[in-house]
């Protein structure tokens, strides 16, 4: 017996001195079993050899130091899990540590422990962690929620910012029943056919820092987005659009889209705040639907010429009326923006009536057709009808032409050639026999006589400053069955 004491002391020494760094658990399970049998075979031995057990520690299977006390250890652990807890109320939290201990008989005066360099070990190797779903584009996890149903309400909230919760609900029972047919659109109908996303978007299980674990609201703003947050810059003085787009590596065009209400020209103002972040969303909603619409087809114009009709006069034979179609279009949106309209199909609904319209032909010298020339060879509108000086001004004023010619605007007869004394000068009026009259003052000199038929185009007079003028121009008047018009409407 004093043998088998004397080889378990050397066993228990030598473990404890010189294998703890590398002690292995199946080596220490054996030294185990084999101290508590030698304990069950001779408690009076056990008790002469005053056998201690000491704590091997492990982390993570690294072996990180001996404690004769593992509930200090427990309590640590205890203590650091309330407090992330705590502080992540809402998640599932751990410390990321997989703690192990590997019991130990030892004689007491070969014990030896090193507990608060264990504790602090410990304190060192904590990372908290918590379980979290992970929304992954591609290969690579962009935004983190607290689980599959927040996940889940992520993507949903973001295709509801485009469909009707009915709509959506209305896709995802379809795609159940991928066999059953879709009723094609019918009258003020609009027909969800899908709601997806610009890139595949999948989930799967992590642990991650709770700090990286969003809200569904953030997380919906980091897809719409590609950021949580939108730089600033804070105008300084002497500060000019062009450069501050290009500190920030945007074109100028970029920069004025991001900053609404600012222009090329914009004056900047110390202090005045810019978005210099140009959103990159990680994912666009796309959204398939079958629209049904009416839509008018225009009717044609048909022109019949009539030569028993002065021309310049029309008359309609036979009202036009649009049509009527019915559309089915298939609509394809991103992010409500329409991409691809395609016709699936069309059906006329009412056909269009033709407009007959006839048009006289019958020319005659006296008669005009109601299309004028310009009455001068060239000049400008130095003054426009309306209100000048405080009266009306009822006609034009046309100055400086190449030369002082004045023309009949149209076809017809001369009714009046003269001066009556009312501020005119030498005037001119015509009427051309269609409803439309002119008049020409302020003349030099006049060229024909009341009664003579002019044609459009033919020089009636000369350029002159009589009347109430202030330089050589023509006043020139147009009216229209008796009232006055603006003549810049009739002038070719």
């Amino acid at each position: 017996m004093n043998n088998l004491k004397h080889r378990l002391s050397n066993l228990a020494g030598k473990t404890s001195r010189e294998m703890k760094p590398a002690i292995k658990k199946s080596i220490m399970a054996a030294v185990t079993v084999a101290a508590l049998s030698f304990s069950a075979g001779s408690a009076a031995l056990a008790a002469e050899s005053d056998l201690t057990t000491v704590y091997y520690v492990y982390v993570n299977d690294k072996f990180i130091g001996t404690v004769a006390d593992k509930t200090q250890v427990e309590k640590l652990v205890e203590s650091e899990l309330a407090t992330a807890k705590t502080a992540f109320a809402d998640l599932n939290v751990d410390l990321g540590l997989d703690i192990s201990f590997v019991p130990e008989q030892v004689f007491s005066s070969a014990a030896e422990s090193n507990t608060s360099e264990v504790l602090n070990v410990l304190k060192d190797e904590i990372n908290v962690q918590a379980e979290a779903s992970a929304l992954v584009i591609g290969d690579k996890p962009v935004a983190y929620v607290k689980d599959q149903e927040a996940a889940d309400q992520v993507l949903k909230t973001l295709k509801l910012e485009h469909v009707t919760e009915e709509e959506l609900a209305a896709v995802e029972n379809r795609k159940k029943s991928p066999n059953l047919a879709l009723p094609v659109a019918k009258e003020n109908e609009t027909r969800l056919l899908d709601v997806r996303f610009t890139q595949e978007v999948s989930k799967s299980n992590e642990k991650v820092d709770p700090e990286k674990v969003l809200s569904v609201e953030e997380a919906v703003q980091l897809l719409k987005k590609g950021t949580l947050e939108e730089k600033k810059y804070q105008v300084k003085e002497g500060d000019v659009l062009g450069s501050i787009a290009s500190a920030h590596k945007l074109e100028l065009a970029q920069m004025l889209s991001l900053n609404k209400g600012l222009d090329e020209n914009s004056v900047l103002k110390p202090g005045q705040e810019l978005n210099v972040t140009v959103l990159k969303p990680f994912v666009e909603v796309v959204v398939d639907r079958q629209v049904y619409a009416k839509e008018e087809v225009a009717f044609e114009k048909e022109v019949v010429e009539d030569s028993s009709m002065f021309k310049g006069d029309t008359k309609k034979k036979q009202e036009g009326k649009a049509g009527m179609k019915g559309i089915t279009y298939a609509l394809t949106e991103q992010n409500g923006r329409v991409i691809k309209k395609d016709v699936i199909k069309e059906v006329v609904l009412e056909e269009p009536v033709k407009e007959i319209v006839i048009k006289g032909t019958k020319v005659v010298p006296s008669r005009g057709d109601g299309t004028f020339v310009w009455p001068t060879n060239g000049g400008y509108v130095s003054s426009r009808q309306g209100y000048r000086w405080s009266r009306m001004h009822k006609g034009i004023d046309i100055a400086r032409p190449s030369n002082y010619t004045i023309k009949a605007a149209d076809n017809g007869k001369v009714t009046y050639a003269g001066n009556k004394g009312d501020g005119y000068g030498n005037k001119i009026i015509i009427d051309h026999q269609n409803g439309y009259q002119t008049m020409y003052a302020h003349l030099a000199s006049i060229s024909v006589s009341p009664g003579q038929t002019v044609s459009r185009g033919s020089q009636i007079g000369i350029m002159g400053r009589t009347g109430n003028s202030t330089g050589i121009h023509l006043h020139f008047e147009v009216y229209q069955n008796g009232r006055i018009i603006d003549p810049m409407s009739k002038l070719q």
